[in-house]
């Protein structure tokens, strides 16, 4: 079964930027929706962002023009470049696959901790 590893969590001060990377265990980008999502202490997850197989993308209000989905399927490494970071940015931070594109997310990453904080 393919695994999902993120990397590239860690602190930051506002203003600032981090990209995490989400690496899958065997070739699965191009043939799955893929997506990122957030957590934050005592609140729901929320979707951040998503990617379908064509390479389309949807952004959560909250982050729209600061962070970027992409995808490297050669690599089978999902991106999420975060600017202009904020204190309500601060999540763990979990990628995801929606192996029939159906918008439920049946694969999971064990996620990483993004802090932003001055």
């Amino acid at each position: 079964q393919v695994q999902l590893a993120e990397f590239g969590g860690g602190s930051v001060r506002p203003g600032g930027a981090l990209r995490l990377s989400c690496v899958a265990s065997e070739y699965a980008y191009g043939s799955y929706c893929m997506g990122w999502f957030r957590q934050a202490p005592g609140k729901e997850r929320e979707a951040v962002t998503r990617i379908n197989i064509a390479g389309d993308t949807h952004y959560a209000d909250s982050v729209k023009g600061r962070f970027a989905i992409s995808k490297d399927n050669a690599e089978s490494t999902l991106y999420l470049q975060m600017s202009s970071l904020v204190p309500e940015d601060t999540a763990m931070y979990y990628c995801a696959a929606d192996h029939y594109c159906s918008g439920s997310f049946d694969l999971w990453g064990q996620g990483t901790q993004v802090t932003v904080s001055s």
